[in-house]
């Protein structure tokens, strides 16, 4: 199948999938532009840009597709599930039960799904009442027609249903549709803003406001970064495994096989950047809402592209990239499940050597995965301020997620179409034999 993209819609099944998840995502972008009632919508976003800016705010605006900017119904977006999501994932590190659970199969998968989502519903009323009270604040109640206590519920209430809205959504598309609902909705919400930023790219050039030789280079900068990020998310380390021949009962023997276990360079994904970005942006954040001149000069120091910002944003993205991977990844459960199926690695003792091993892999992959992360983060910052282009931006968290998401779904889509055409293969392969049925 050298171009599956014409056969998408010439499975049934995959079509209404795709059709379905299509829906979905419309649904999500219109809710996305409905504001809540007494909002002023002109005075939010002039008040809001001027606040977003290196804040934790223009992060979550990003990771929504502008809808908090906005305080639409949706504004919270997916990103409150994504929080409790995440924040079970560093609990289960810490405490036995959220990790048994983990380890239950379906039934203990349900059960932490059905405690991730009351931790949904908490964050995102915790969430709204903050944001309900912060646009209250600005420019003194202008940007609020009908201020006060009635304002402030209903705004929680609306944020909150919004966000379980969306959190449903998301479980549909996951069910129902095509690739992973909660990362595609991320995924539609970030490229929202691709056109408009192309647009404006091209009006600054046309106006003469940057130069062909730093159009040409961007447009190159992206392409390469871009297939750079594809060929670091498919990269992995292959371990070889022996799995020896063994008699299974009954004179049935299962032959020896040879395997491997995939050691991907990358696999933190991107949260060690998101959570570098939420520790370095702190100090900006409270400057902003304090008016502290100490904080304020330490925002200062850390705009992005200065030297000092680089350093301590580096330095972040590497120890995150091991934080997380040592919380995602167990060695010891690893090599203890290959030696319950009798596999091994050759020239290495099952058991404790095992696992020292995978670690001692794991510990060296794990620094070209941070340099790459590393350089994906910083990388636009550079490009951007070498030639003073103010009007385009992509930054590594939203790159790897597109990325990311865009790789997972195609190939959701090429195993659709792997089935389909195996599945045809064999029905013109049954043919009849002295009356019976046989494959050829």
């Amino acid at each position: 199948m050298a171009n599956p993209i014409p056969n998408l819609f010439r499975v049934p099944e995959l079509k209404e999938k795709i059709l379905f998840t299509l829906l979905v995502l419309v649904i999500y972008r219109l809710g996305a532009h409905i504001t809540v009632p007494s909002v002023d919508y002109l005075a939010l976003q002039q008040a809001f840009g001027q606040l977003a800016n290196n804040t934790i705010l223009g992060v979550y605006d990003m990771f929504v597709g502008g809808a908090l900017s906005r305080a639409t119904v949706f504004g919270l977006g997916i990103m409150p599930y994504i929080s409790a999501s995440i924040m079970f994932q560093l609990l289960a590190a810490v405490f036995p039960t959220v990790e048994k659970m983990q380890k239950e199969g379906e039934e203990g998968r349900k059960k932490l799904t059905q405690w991730t989502r009351y931790a949904t519903v908490g964050l995102a009323a915790l969430q709204g009442y903050g944001y309900a009270v912060f646009i209250q604040s600005l420019n003194n109640g202008q940007a609020v027609a009908r201020p006060g206590f009635t304002f402030i519920l209903t705004t929680m209430l609306l944020l909150t249903m919004g966000a379980l809205f969306v959190m449903w959504l998301g479980e549909q598309v996951t069910e129902r549709g095509i690739g992973n609902g909660m990362s595609l909705l991320i995924f539609f919400s970030i490229i929202e803003s691709f056109p408009a930023a192309l647009a404006r790219t091209w009006e600054t050039f046309r106006t003469g406001v940057i130069g062909p030789i730093a159009l040409v280079v961007l447009g190159l900068v992206i392409v390469g970064v871009v297939a750079g990020v594809v060929a670091m998310t498919m990269a992995a380390r292959k371990i070889p495994v022996q799995i020896p021949r063994k008699v299974m009962g009954r004179g049935r023997v299962r032959e020896g096989q040879k395997s491997f276990i995939p050691l991907r360079i990358n696999s933190a994904g991107v949260m060690p950047i998101i959570f570098a970005q939420s520790i370095i942006i702190v100090p900006g954040t409270l400057a902003t809402f304090t008016r502290i001149p100490f904080l304020q000069g330490i925002q200062d120091s850390l705009q992005p592209g200065t030297w000092l910002y680089s350093l301590l944003y580096a330095i972040l993205i590497f120890f995150f990239t091991y934080f997380y991977t040592a919380i995602i990844f167990n060695p010891v459960d690893l090599a203890e499940n290959l030696k319950k199926q009798g596999a091994f690695i050759p020239g290495v003792k099952p058991g404790a050597r095992t696992a020292e091993y995978i670690d001692y892999v794991l510990s060296r992959i794990t620094v070209a995965g941070a340099a790459y992360l590393t350089l994906i983060a910083l990388l636009p910052f550079w490009i951007f301020n070498w030639f003073n282009i103010q009007t385009f931006f992509f930054g590594g968290t939203s790159l790897l997620i597109v990325v990311g998401v865009g790789l997972d779904t195609v190939q959701q889509m090429q195993q659709h179409l792997l089935l389909r055409h195996y599945e045809g293969f064999m029905k013109k392969g049954r043919v009849r034999f002295r009356g019976r049925q046989r494959y050829m």
